[in-house]
């Protein structure tokens, strides 16, 4: 079970940095290009199977929930550099984050 819980923390640690860095860098701009960089830069060193897929479903299907959840007023942004309504990198960390959701629960399916 350690092992599980280091290595479920290791594929953490990159949203755990990428959050890190949303107060530190204030260009919506900036932030999504180093947060594409960086998912680029992680799957080249390991991709696993359907980690494509997950990382769709994670940029796409968030999006619309979270236009949703804006338009009813459940999430406002101070910062909404993507169509007005909120911030350009949001959808690429959503989609970095379930591609380590799926990799964290294959390694607790263990």
């Amino acid at each position: 079970m350690a092992r599980k819980t280091g290595v479920v923390l290791f594929y953490a640690l990159p949203i755990v940095l990428m959050i890190s860095l949303i107060p530190l860098i204030q260009n919506d701009y900036v932030l999504a290009g180093i947060y594409g960089a960086c998912i680029v830069a992680l799957l080249f060193i390991k991709r696993e199977k359907n980690d494509l897929v997950a990382l769709a479903f994670g940029f796409i299907g968030i999006t619309i929930a979270e236009f949703f959840f804006i338009s009813t007023g459940v999430e406002t942004f101070m910062r909404n550099s993507f169509f007005g309504v909120m911030p350009l990198w949001l959808p690429f960390l959503w989609g970095y984050a379930f591609v380590t959701i799926k990799r964290c629960l294959r390694i607790l399916d263990r």
